[in-house]
């Protein structure tokens, strides 16, 4: 199928745009591929050190047999229930690099936290953060520099863009991610958001809610919805970067163990044949355009126009909201995954997952298939579904779709647009997640309440103040400031999700706008997020005051203050609240994150803070 012309446009554009540090960045790549290998260039003392601690008969098989050596880094943490299974892979993978005539070595270890545990907690404010701290973590433990290839095991949130941004900074190293799966499926995502918001309005206990939410998170496994943690799955087949099909295999199914030894069997095959497609190859422009598309398709995660910004910079790649914008209006929405459905990750496997979206988006020609990937068939080979067979894995055609209410076609999609937008006007730029959000709610324009907290936000709803407000005006904007990179370190701001649904319920038009993050499961109150530039640097969210009309447009794609303009531009820039920036940069290690505050560069801009 030919490429379409809006995506092909796209891609051109972002070629172009990235020329130069795409230029600088693959002459790193291609003289780094040409060193020898570190355990026959370095002293005999480093090398020492580096196979002190091997078996014996792998030390022979590397040092003597000049065997391929595979780095593992791993995010285990058993906090992580998704991470938990983690645990037992470094030993199936150094079992299966013996068998396939190689060695293998736990590099180093990143950390990982779970954004479902910090929630509404001093410990969100490092969640952002902790993404550059596991890039530089999967540097550290690269730069023993004694690897012929490398594999990342991590699945969630901010883990697997780090290990990506951090893999890619040795994008000589042929790289496959290896990821363990969801849990079973408990307590629908639905129900357990119906119990959240009677929690919200005291209608049900802290007994009661513990039970919901323990009904549905309640094993080893990714949580079940689509958020931005089984996202990032998604997205890393439609770069071509796993094992093919591998991203929604439950950990305790027998296709899993399999697909973790293939992990290997792929990286060594790339590494030993000298298949010259090492991760910064793999990871071109084209690639890049695939996984926003993939993104866009499935109504993922809005984390990702932060991540994977970062994640395209990594490689010399400029991307921006321009070009998301501009592909969701020819990419269809084909998935309804919960929040902006009822079915979880379980249901959307079931129906073809990955494999049947990735296979209508390339006949439709809203994907490069000519693109290199860890599999020697290239992208076709992530339409087909594993499967064990004898002890064997087979893959086989996705098929049509076996749900047509979680997984449909591009010629009959949920929607003809993807799943975000891009809103701009006089508060700025942010983002919005509209496939979950009701088609009467895509516009909003009601009074402004500020907030300088989230805390401030929840306060006021549990005295009763936000529905008076908005019995008054019919409707209301609350407008959560000081959340950006550089003021707070960007937290989640999920806990405000339940409370203004509640009010949502009860028929008002209400909507958020702020300069912080959602959850990947933001849902279906209406948020603008991600506000550029940030209030903290002087961005217009500084300026609003209570009353004030804003205009939230998703249709149109614009976020606007209804003032005066000579008004509006006379106002003053508000300052951060000195109790509040005291607050915000103490405990909870929040201290030794100072620099990375101050560095941050805006959500558009990726966040970066190495830059």
């Amino acid at each position: 199928m030919k490429l379409h012309p809006i995506v092909e446009a796209v891609t051109r554009r972002i070629v172009e745009r990235s020329r130069a540090a795409r230029s600088a960045y693959m002459e790193q790549v291609d003289a780094m591929a040409a060193r020898p290998p570190g355990a026959q260039s370095m002293g005999c003392a480093n090398v020492a050190h580096a196979f002190a601690g091997l078996p014996g008969a792998d030390r022979i098989r590397v040092v003597e047999h000049k065997a391929p050596n595979v780095a593992i880094v791993t995010a285990y943490n058993d906090v992580l229930s998704a991470h938990a299974p983690l645990a037992r892979y470094p030993d199936i993978l150094k079992d299966e690099a013996r068998r396939q005539g190689a060695t293998a070595q736990v590099a180093g270890g990143v950390p990982a936290m779970c954004d479902g545990v910090t929630q509404g907690a001093p410990g969100m404010e490092l969640s952002l953060f902790s993404r550059d701290a596991i890039a530089q973590g999967t540097a550290i433990a690269l730069s023993h520099d004694m690897f012929d290839a490398a594999l990342m095991l991590g699945v969630c949130d901010k883990i697997v863009p780090g290990l990506l941004i951090g893999a890619l900074h040795f994008g000589h190293l042929p790289t496959v991610f290896v990821p363990a799966g969801p849990m079973t499926s408990g307590l629908s995502n639905t129900a357990k958001a119906k119990v959240r918001e009677q929690a919200a309005q005291g209608l049900v206990g802290r007994q009661e809610l513990l039970a919901a939410e323990s009904a549905a998170y309640h094993g080893e496994g990714t949580c079940t919805f689509y958020g931005t943690a089984n996202s990032n799955q998604m997205l890393l087949e439609a770069m071509g970067l796993h094992v093919p099909g591998t991203a929604f295999i439950h950990p305790g199914d027998g296709e899993r163990e399999l697909l973790t030894r293939q992990a290997m069997a792929s990286v060594l095959s790339i590494a030993k044949a000298r298949r010259f497609a090492p991760i910064g190859r793999v990871v071109d422009e084209r690639c890049i355009v695939n996984a926003m598309v993939a993104l866009l398709a499935t109504g993922g995660s809005t984390n990702h126009l932060i991540h994977w910004v970062a994640v395209a910079r990594s490689a010399g790649i400029s991307i921006d909201w321009n070009d998301f914008s501009e592909l969701s209006t020819v990419v269809p929405l084909l998935a309804r995954v919960y929040p902006n459905g009822s079915a979880d990750v379980n249901q959307f496997q079931s129906a073809g997952g990955p494999g049947y979206v990735i296979r209508e988006l390339l006949a439709a020609g809203l994907m490069h298939g000519d693109v290199l990937t860890v599999h020697e068939d290239g992208l076709q080979a992530y339409t087909r579904i594993p499967h064990a067979a004898a002890g064997q894995l087979v893959w086989q055609e996705a098929g049509a779709s076996g749900d047509l209410s979680v997984l449909r076609p591009t010629a009959d999609p949920f929607s003809p647009t993807g799943g975000l937008k891009l809103l701009a006007g006089n508060l700025g730029r942010s983002v919005i997640k509209v496939s979950a959000v009701p088609e009467d709610r895509h516009v909003i324009e009601a009074p402004a309440r500020v907030f300088d907290s989230q805390e401030a936000l929840l306060q006021a709803f549990n005295a009763g103040a936000l529905e008076r407000d908005c019995q008054a005006a019919g409707g209301l904007v609350c407008v959560v400031r000081w959340q950006g990179p550089r003021a707070n370190g960007m937290p989640e701001l999920h806990k405000l999700t339940p409370p203004l649904a509640v009010l949502q319920g009860k028929g008002f038009k209400v909507a958020l706008v702020t300069d912080g993050r959602m959850s990947g499961a933001s849902g279906k109150v209406p948020a603008a997020i991600h506000v550029s530039p940030e209030a903290h640097s002087g961005g217009p969210l500084a300026r609003v005051r209570d009353g004030d009309l804003l205009r939230l447009d998703a249709l149109a794609g614009s976020l606007n203050v209804l003032v005066d303009e000579t008004e509006w531009n006379a106002r003053p820039v508000a300052a951060m609240p000195a109790a509040l920036q005291q607050a915000n940069g103490r405990g909870f290690g929040r201290e030794l994150f100072a620099g990375f505050r101050r560095h941050a560069l805006s959500a558009e801009e990726g966040a970066c803070t190495w830059l």
